[in-house]
């Protein structure tokens, strides 16, 4: 029996050509605010470039200052209203491959470090239904608290969270494509791994 085909995209830096974090930040904040966002979390940054201070502490305290408090709903909100921009930066090459792989019946998953509801919009009107992003705490209240509920999904959980949704790794053939470090586990973990230039 042929081996089902699974292809993993990441998204910043593969499927387009920007982060897409900073990208939704001066969407929802205006340009004005988001660079006063930046300059006052410098410090953070900074200690992040230096590798004194952990990439998902970083983006979690980036997160924090500009959406805690914020709705969910206005949130989602947002995010769907962002999927319009995304097709400004996205990666026509990219693209192209993943509509190939869709049209000759693979299962594609998008997983990324980005937060799963900006990312979910964009991918269903391509025609992916599987997304796996870094998940976000809402309280009781139906706000952000500006936490993750998950862990960053970058590096190894990227792998873990594949395994969550296809644990028998026997029985499938596994195409992977990334563009920065936080790709290598799952590129390694794959039958035909890409770095994306």
């Amino acid at each position: 029996m042929d081996k089902r085909e699974i292809v993993v995209f990441d998204f910043d830096g593969t499927l387009t050509t920007k982060d897409t974090l900073l990208e939704f930040i001066k969407f929802s904040h205006g340009k004005f605010s988001f660079y006063m966002g930046l300059l006052l979390n410098s410090p953070i940054l900074i200690a992040y470039k230096l590798k004194i201070y952990p990439n998902w502490k970083a983006k979690q305290a980036l997160f924090t200052y500009f959406f805690h408090g914020i709705s969910y709903s206005e949130f989602q909100m947002l995010c769907v209203d962002f999927a319009s921009k995304i097709e400004y930066i996205k990666n026509p090459i990219q693209i192209e491959k993943l509509n190939a792989y869709l049209r000759n019946g693979a299962k594609v998953y998008v997983i990324s470090a980005s937060i799963e509801e900006w990312i979910k919009p964009w991918c269903q009107k391509y025609g992916v239904q599987n997304v796996l992003g870094t998940k976000i705490e809402i309280d009781l209240s139906g706000k952000l608290t500006g936490n993750f509920s998950s862990k960053n999904c970058y590096g190894q959980e990227k792998v873990n969270r594949l395994l969550e949704k296809e644990p028998d790794r026997t029985n499938y053939i596994l195409y992977a494509y990334g563009d920065s470090a936080g790709d290598k586990e799952i590129i390694e973990f794959a039958d035909y791994g890409y770095y994306i230039k």
